[in-house]
């Protein structure tokens, strides 16, 4: 689990991650603060933010497992990142039901509990991984920016870390998650300038007007991430690392890029486009032949062995440096 304002990483006991896409009720109580301890038995905390902290709970009339994440609005900045994580969740609907109660003092949002873990830990820890096994879980991104996107909702900050797996088993869904950063202003562009930032789209980094096509612009990120542990635009400084992404300066040189097929190619590059009127739509990106086909004319080669040790080489030089600041 990440905190959002304060980028803090706490590993969640058992593997356990939280999600929060899918709102149905929303209820407003004032005469209790205490009615989450009536209803819920609290067993962990499984992340902290600078306006937030996550709990793992269970129903104690169905034992059933929830996340409560409850939101500091009262902080210096915590009420504008709860009330624009509470507009985007209020418009999504799915037949999954997760509760939001609202205090005077502190939200609560009583949500599902995902326990499949991100996306890339889920690449690393299966022994073989293909193309094939990069459009399933990209398919499942797609359909659900989509959704989003149709309702008018920018995430604004799509990474791996977002994306969680609702259960362990291999036909779990994939789901997006995290709406801080989201925003359902209906002007034609936004403004703001937010996310992380080797994922930002050159114009974001450019501070120009922009519109959801910056999501399509971080799927194109994590789509060369899942097909090679890498990174398509990294550096420690960031400076170079915006001049990079203004430029569109990647590759295809390093392994396993050789073995990748062109399909999947295109498919990154019809995302990473410079000009956002001329990158794919979520719509158009879920009819590309590379998803259509499930990557059926592409080779079977299993990836996982050089995605694992790029992502390893990754996380290694990220820790050294992190040492180097201390």
């Amino acid at each position: 689990v990440t905190g959002k304002a304060s980028g803090e990483r706490i590993p969640p006991p058992g593997g356990l991650s939280v999600y929060c896409m899918y709102l149905i009720v929303y209820i407003r109580l004032f005469k209790t603060k205490n009615i989450t301890l009536i209803i819920y038995d609290i067993k962990a905390l499984i992340g902290r933010g600078s306006f937030s902290r996550v709990v793992h709970v269970e129903h104690r009339g169905t034992r059933q497992p929830f996340a409560i994440k409850m939101m500091e609005v009262e902080a210096p900045g915590g009420r504008e990142v709860c009330a624009s994580e509470l507009v985007v969740l209020q418009r999504v609907r799915h037949v999954n039901v997760i509760q939001l109660i609202q205090f005077p003092q502190q939200v609560y949002m009583v949500l599902e509990l995902a326990t499949g873990g991100e996306l890339l830990d889920r690449v690393v820890s299966r022994g073989r991984f293909t193309e094939q096994d990069a459009t399933r879980a990209l398919h499942m991104v797609l359909a659900g920016m989509g959704y989003l996107h149709h309702l008018g909702i920018t995430h604004r900050d799509l990474k791996p870390e977002n994306l969680l797996y609702y259960q362990p088993g291999l036909d779990s869904r994939l789901l997006v998650t995290d709406f801080g950063l989201a925003t359902t202003d209906v002007s034609w562009f936004l403004k703001t300038t937010c996310g992380t930032p080797e994922y930002m789209a050159p114009e974001v980094v450019l501070r120009k007007p922009y519109t959801c096509a910056v999501d399509m612009w971080a799927l194109g990120v994590i789509a060369y991430i899942v097909l090679s542990g890498s990174m398509p635009f990294e550096d420690d400084s960031r400076t170079r690392l915006c001049k990079c992404i203004i430029r569109g300066k990647y590759s295809f040189h390093t392994d396993p890029w050789p073995s990748v097929s062109s399909l999947a190619k295109d498919f990154i590059q019809r995302l990473l486009a410079l000009d956002p009127t001329t990158r794919l739509t979520a719509d158009q990106t879920i009819r590309h032949p590379w998803v259509v086909t499930m990557a059926a004319g592409s080779s079977t080669r299993n990836l996982h062995r050089p995605i694992s040790e790029n992502l390893r080489r990754r996380a290694s030089r990220s820790s050294c440096r992190c040492r180097s600041t201390l």
